[in-house]
């Protein structure tokens, strides 16, 4: 589906499928054999700092840093469409997204600061996760009662204070927050329904906060793993607000519906690396007299899980293409996100089924990304969420539910973009 193209095209413009196949190239050659050095691994099972920050500066020299990210501040400027396809080579590996800097977070932090953030904003606190000098969080999830995925319940306050806004609250599950800089935090600054939320940006260093625990969980961890935070008194100069006073849940809207498919992007390339590891066992493995891949029982197991990995990659493309056309893709992005993640728990599934003991041991990355693989039907937004989402939708549009193409506001939109 071309970027900017309104006919259905299912092919990759030459820019951009050449930068997929460069990228997957560096992951096979360069990043993959890292995966088999347990040196390569840092306490919480993530690429070792010193390991990643070699592995950047090739990125960096190669010329595939940051596709996500405008020219002018050291991107390659991709739209979406390219980032899908550029995202699912790099999660081939387990390491692959933070050698790109395409990792979350911080990817989804760079997209919306680039959108809504004042040019001074940007050179303060983009700029420098742009380059890989400094990791960020998005700081919005509560402990109940507080906000989850109704951010309508948010309890953490911002009150204003002359030029000053003081925050106190809880916050927890703040991924990468113990490694982070830089902070994008969502708090309640009235009781308005529609208009209470408003965004604030802060670094690490300013008094007022502290991170109570990095919690545990059952998979591999993201750098900076899950943190609880307190906030006691933290100052924020009404300079580092974003956007305009009540405009936080706007930003989370803006920010999270992206940030949901660059997560399936990234799924889709850890479904497929579990196949790919299924399939060259299956292969090579005798059993009765005959490979198993030659049994039918196999044949029907790989062909599924093949064929829910593509169902996914259709719906991620279509979202992109719709993001790109300047269309929100709001219900589109939420039947990404539950296909995906289904698809992602049942691949790496079936691959651990086909290479038995093999495949739950750590001899291969299986086990890793089944732990890891969990999570997806939780984070941003639970599977049951977007489903409620979904029957929404439906009940309001009835057969339009299934229109064609971008919505015509949205087409709009994009034309107006070409014509600037």
């Amino acid at each position: 589906m071309h970027q900017g193209n309104r006919q259905m095209d299912f092919s990759l413009p030459p820019e951009i499928e050449t930068y997929r196949k460069r990228v997957r190239a560096f992951v096979n050659d360069r990043i993959l054999p890292l995966e088999d050095d347990p040196k390569s691994y840092d306490e919480h099972e993530n690429i070792a700092e010193p390991v990643l920050k070699a592995v950047r500066a090739e990125v960096k020299s190669a010329g595939l840093w940051a596709p996500q990210v405008p020219k002018a501040r050291g991107g390659l400027g991709l739209g979406i469409v390219g980032m899908a396809a550029s995202y699912e080579e790099m999660n081939r590996s387990i390491f692959g997204p933070a050698c790109f800097n395409c990792a979350a977070p911080d990817d989804g932090n760079m997209q919306v600061l680039e959108k809504v953030a004042t040019e001074a904003q940007k050179a303060r606190w983009l700029q420098p996760i742009i380059d890989g000098a400094v990791r960020s969080a998005f700081v919005m999830t509560e402990p109940h009662p507080g906000a989850g995925s109704d951010p309508g319940m948010m309890l953490t306050r911002a009150e204003r204070r002359g030029s000053k806004w003081v925050v106190n609250g809880r916050k927890w599950f703040i991924t990468g927050a113990d490694g982070a800089q830089h902070f994008i935090l969502i708090a309640r600054t009235s009781d308005d329904p529609r208009k209470g939320l408003s965004s604030f940006l802060f670094d690490r260093a300013q008094p007022g906060w502290r991170i109570v625990r990095r919690i545990p969980i059952m998979g591999p961890e993201e750098h900076g793993g899950h943190c609880e935070l307190e906030f006691d008194g933290l100052e924020i100069p009404d300079s580092d607000r974003l956007m305009e006073v009540g405009d936080g849940l706007k930003l989370t809207q803006i920010r999270l519906g992206p940030a949901r498919l660059t997560h399936c992007m990234r799924w889709l390339g850890l479904a497929k690396r579990s196949l790919e590891i299924a399939a060259g066992y299956v292969r090579e493995r005798q059993a009765f007299g005959k490979a198993l891949a030659q049994r039918e029982s196999i044949q029907t197991l790989l062909g599924d899980a093949a064929m829910q990995i593509e169902i996914g990659r259709l719906l991620v493309m279509k979202c992109a293409w719709l993001l790109d056309q300047g269309d929100r893709a709001k219900k589109e992005v939420s039947m990404a996100k539950v296909q995906v993640a289904d698809v992602l728990h049942k691949s790496v599934d079936t691959a651990i089924q086909l290479l038995g003991a093999r495949g739950y041991s750590k001899d291969t990355r299986l086990e890793w990304i089944y732990r890891y693989a969990r999570q997806a039907r939780l984070v941003d937004g639970a599977s049951e969420v977007h489903k409620m989402v979904l029957s929404g939708f439906y009940m309001d549009e009835g057969q339009e539910f299934w229109r064609w193409g971008a919505r015509p506001a949205a087409l709009g939109r994009s034309t107006a973009r070409a014509a600037d």
